[in-house]
């Protein structure tokens, strides 16, 4: 295999693939990025940790054809730090691959091909799902966060997505927040999927990263998804198991209704989170009354209080917080203002838009104790 590319094509190539190199495997192979040089100009690059695979395929000059698979970090770290220009990959005897620019050469040990797994095995299917790229990025952005990271809670560390006629929502929850996206969008038929959180950031990421304008192509199997953008495809396993009927946990009943700006209240809370940190359960409490949101966090080290505007129907509240879960739901918002819907200081609070269903966060309270 012999074949010549320029540095920041692979580079940018590298940096995408990169995300599918597993980091914790105790097989090498597996760490690696297998290349694949063929007659038609094309290099594909790809890399599997038999949970997420990603190809990409970049223009490059082939002086012969061939596959070989290199060490991830060493190659990609050689890549990077070559300067700007073409650079000549080609393979040598005793499983040893050359990496040349007009000043610099190394050599590096590579590994058999017939050891990397194959990931070009798709699943049949005639469901196919179009996406704009930015709305699937920015839902994904809404919802991750209140995924479980706790592996042995199932799906829970996963994002269900649910596609109708004409919306889709994407939902994640980890038993202590719940947050909801929705977004309308035409589709030929229903469906519905859980993948890991943590692969749908990186397929965000991919989408951040990669200068394209295509759409995002999701092809659907029984068992596994391709989501393809451009030259870019990544495979990804889905989720088995049955999601939790998260319409039942949204509350329908709450009477108290509080219209707050979204801004001034994330910059309360966490100036009242330096103090909430101190203590336990990063607590603070709001105190809703008449037209003022009062939040207060104390600990040994100091106490803090903090009044805000607000609109509020129905009656006054005191309720608790563990302050990360409400600053991760304000930072996820884009509206100036939101509305906060309670029952009692025992009952979650829904966050919604003051117009619309574009999104809904849940979040559990927690139990204000004697001060």
């Amino acid at each position: 295999m012999k074949f010549t590319c320029s540095q920041q094509t692979m580079t940018k190539a590298l940096n995408t693939v990169s995300k599918a190199v597993s980091n914790r495997t105790t097989l090498p192979v597996l760490k690696g990025i297998l290349l694949e040089a063929g007659a038609d100009g094309k290099l594909i690059m790809s890399a599997s940790d038999l949970e997420i695979s990603i190809r990409k395929e970049i223009d490059a000059v082939v002086s012969e054809e061939g596959s070989t698979v290199v060490g991830s970090k060493l190659f990609g770290d050689i890549i990077r730090k070559l300067p700007s220009g073409d650079i000549t990959v080609e393979t040598l005897e005793n499983n040893t691959v050359s990496i040349m620019t007009g000043s610099s050469e190394f050599t590096v040990v590579s590994f058999s091909v017939d050891d990397f797994p194959k990931i070009g095995e798709k699943e049949d299917s005639d469901r196919e799902l179009i996406f704009d790229r930015n709305i699937f990025r920015d839902m994904v952005r809404k919802t991750s966060f209140a995924a479980s990271i706790d592996e042995s809670k199932g799906v829970l560390v996963g994002i269900l997505t649910e596609i109708s006629k004409d919306s889709v929502s994407m939902v994640a929850l980890d038993g202590f927040r719940l947050s909801l996206a929705r977004e309308n969008m035409i589709s030929a038929e229903e469906n519905r999927f859980i993948i890991s959180a943590k692969i749908m950031n990186e397929i965000s990421k991919i989408i951040s990263e990669d200068e394209g304008e295509d759409d995002l192509v999701i092809s659907m199997g029984e068992k596994k998804a391709v989501f393809t953008m451009g030259t870019t495809e990544v495979m990804l396993r889905l989720m088995e198991g049955e999601f939790i009927r998260y319409r039942e946990i949204i509350p329908k009943d709450n009477d108290i209704n509080v219209i707050i700006g979204k801004e001034v209240l994330l910059e309360s809370i966490e100036r009242a989170s330096l103090l909430a940190r101190e203590g336990k359960n990063n607590l603070i409490k709001m105190t809703i009354k008449g037209d003022l949101m009062t939040i207060t966090s104390r600990s040994e080290e100091g106490n803090v209080r903090e009044e805000i505007a607000m609109e509020k129907t129905g009656s006054d509240l005191e309720i608790g917080f563990n302050s990360k879960y409400v600053i991760d739901v304000l930072k996820a918002i884009d509206d100036e203002e939101i509305s906060m819907k309670f029952r009692t200081g025992t009952s979650p609070c829904l966050v919604t838009p003051v117009e619309g269903d574009s999104y809904e966060y849940l979040i559990l309270p927690v139990r204000i104790p004697t001060m």
